[in-house]
């Protein structure tokens, strides 16, 4: 009696043990696989505030100290799907300004196929230690270009190097710097998923149209109308 009641206490045991490992398990992997999703926009995020992997920065205001320290800046073009029928280049493949100093230049791109394309932009610099002091004002990286059919079209980039660069030790002596863009297809443009979105909206509010009667009458029916009018 005893060994059948120790034999149940022991597995009762050993059904505990197994059922926390499997919830360890599972929670493990739960968090494993959140952790994973997380991690791409903490990365991305991560990469702007800091410049890494040449990542560079957004800015509104201009900067205020012009240095008589000048620097090279190189201009790069790639298309990264030839789907998207592109010819892509900059229109100066170098320019070499004082660090501080705002500057615009100008990329052109041209639409060779027979049906509008749309398309958008990675950039990176190298060194990659020199995205964090590389400000972006204005640039067609920040939205979406679509291009008819034979189109082509001037897309400049404003632009200026913090002057902060000279006094970090990683980057103090940069002398040249080198801007790339990659242009990509969008399968499905934002605006025309807006406006798609919007006319789906205005059908399905749309009430429906009354068609007009196209019954015959019966003849009885006629008779009846009729007795019922003489009456």
């Amino acid at each position: 009696m005893n060994d059948s009641v120790q034999k149940t206490d022991t597995d009762k045991s050993s059904k505990h043990k197994n059922a926390r490992l499997a919830f360890s398990c599972l929670a493990f992997f739960t968090g494993m696989l959140c952790l994973a999703y997380a991690s791409v926009p903490l990365y991305n995020l991560f990469c702007k505030v800091t410049g890494y992997g040449g990542t560079t920065q957004r800015s509104e205001i201009a900067s205020q100290t012009i240095l008589d320290k000048t620097i090279n800046v190189r201009f790069d073009s790639n298309i990264g799907d030839s789907a998207l029928g592109w010819k892509f280049k900059p229109l100066q493949r170098e320019v070499t300004i004082k660090i501080g100093e705002q500057k615009q230049i100008a990329y052109s791109a041209e639409n060779t196929l027979s049906v509008p394309t749309t398309g958008t932009a990675t950039f990176n610099v190298t060194p990659q230690a020199a995205g964090a002091y590389f400000n972006k004002m204005e640039c067609f990286c920040f939205t979406e270009t679509t291009l008819q059919p034979g189109e082509s079209m001037e897309m400049p980039v404003v632009f200026f190097i913090d002057p902060e660069i000279v006094n970090a030790v990683e980057t103090k002596n940069i002398g040249t710097i080198t801007l790339s863009y990659t242009f990509y297809e969008v399968d499905e443009p934002a605006q025309i998923s807006a406006v798609s979105a919007g006319k789906n909206q205005s059908v399905e509010t749309l009430a429906p149209t009354e068609k007009p009667s196209t019954k015959t009458p019966k003849l009885g029916d006629e008779e009846s109308d009729i007795a019922g009018n003489r009456g």
